[in-house]
């Protein structure tokens, strides 16, 4: 039965976390309440077996839970009453068109928040990363994340900041927050920042299903480009690892297992986003997956669209990482002496000095080259870097065959 109630939590948890989030408008008093509602099952289910509907169950324990806690805490604050008995007659919708995941995600991107907080607060309250996670994957020390997403939350608390999808005159303007945010939880399903395996498919499904929801209240080009990148990656989910979960290289993966259907249907938005001549980096990253999908095989191909089209995205949205993936497409086009000058002096910067791709990329490119110390140098710093296990390994890998 624990095994069970464990599979709801991880199924159901974040979604019974925003609807509580909704009903009673305060994330601790939400946190607190989520926790409550598990304990509940924990006591109840065993005997009494799982409910038909165990998110509506946990929401409803949850929030009786929270009316309970706030009554007792009534008796120092008559103003606590009032807010319990706003809750306890509140009604309940919880299967509503507008999923409260996604109000919940316009809420934590309000523009009252700074974008570093947004960012925090989405991958921490809607998506349950651990501050730890998050603050490794920004490069940020963690008593610093922390304090970021306790300042955020009490903004949103002070300022009164609606638990709402916007209305179609605001929703236009929200929509880049939003957007940047929901890709950066697809990216850490899609390539785990720290942990034993390479993925975590159930943010990235989630981020898939949100943007699919964000398409039907706004089809704006950028939202199509933004669903159509993620589909393209996707695809080639399964791919990606072995059986034993070590990482497989994007030009050693056995095509035949990419999804062609996601493939279809990320190529078709893509064509949409562009065709609109409206596009943004989501489309034009979107159109560069689309050249690799699109390839039968790993030398047929078009390197030299890809640089074509990080040539636009460089100038449209430049920034290091989009340098230096534009650098390794052009290694692959021109050659590891082309590149290899470029990387360095992005590393030569500063910006992704702790980045442990960006020392990747280099390792690989000296070691084309045949500079295996320098390849070797650049591979134990990467390694020095990464918190991924799958990573971890293939680097590792790559460091004792340099030494063989």
């Amino acid at each position: 039965m624990n095994e069970k109630i464990e599979a709801v939590y991880r199924a159901e948890s974040r979604r019974v976390f925003a609807t509580l989030v909704r009903l009673l408008g305060d994330f601790d008093l939400a946190e607190e309440a989520l926790h409550e509602a598990f304990r509940a099952a924990l006591e109840q289910w065993p005997s009494d077996g799982v409910p038909d509907n165990p998110r509506a169950w946990l929401v409803s324990a949850g929030r009786f839970k929270a009316i309970d806690a706030i009554r007792r805490r009534a008796r120092f604050d008559p103003l606590e009453e009032e807010h319990a008995e706003t809750i306890s007659t509140e009604e309940q919708e919880i299967n509503e068109i507008e999923d409260d995941r996604l109000r919940l995600i316009f809420t934590c991107c309000h523009p009252a928040l700074s974008p570093d907080a947004q960012v925090a607060l989405t991958l921490r309250e809607v998506c349950g990363l651990k501050t730890e996670e998050i603050a490794y994957a920004f490069l940020t020390p963690a008593p610093t994340l922390a304090q970021r997403i306790v300042r955020a939350k009490s903004k949103i608390r002070d300022a009164r900041i609606p638990y709402e999808v916007p209305g179609p005159a605001e929703l236009a303007e929200r929509l880049d927050a939003v957007l940047r945010v929901i890709y950066l939880v697809f990216n850490e399903g899609y390539s785990a920042s720290s942990g034993e395996t390479a993925t975590r498919a159930d943010l990235s499904a989630e981020a898939v299903r949100l943007t699919r929801l964000l398409v039907e209240l706004l089809p704006e080009p950028e939202a199509l480009g933004l669903l159509g990148l993620m589909l393209l990656h996707e695809s080639r989910r399964t791919a990606r690892t072995s059986p034993s979960g070590d990482l497989i290289l994007l030009d050693d993966q056995n095509r035949r297992k990419w999804d062609k259907r996601l493939i279809a249907e990320g190529v078709a938005l893509v064509e949409r986003a562009l065709s609109s001549r409206r596009f943004g980096p989501y489309s034009l990253q979107a159109a560069i997956s689309a050249v690799h999908a699109e390839a039968p095989e790993a030398a047929a191909t078009d390197w030299a669209q890809i640089v074509a089209l990080y040539d636009v995205l460089e100038r449209l949205d430049p920034s290091p990482v989009v340098a230096l993936n534009r650098a390794v497409a052009l290694a692959m086009r021109d050659g590891p002496a082309a590149a290899l000058p470029l990387v360095e002096e992005l590393l030569g910067k500063g910006e992704l000095h702790d980045y442990h791709l960006a020392h990747a990329a280099r390792a690989d490119l000296c070691r084309r080259l045949g500079r295996s110390a320098d390849a070797r140098a650049s591979y134990e710093r990467a390694l020095s870097l990464a918190r991924q296990a799958p990573e971890r390994r293939f680097l590792a890998q790559r460091i004792a065959e340099l030494k063989d």
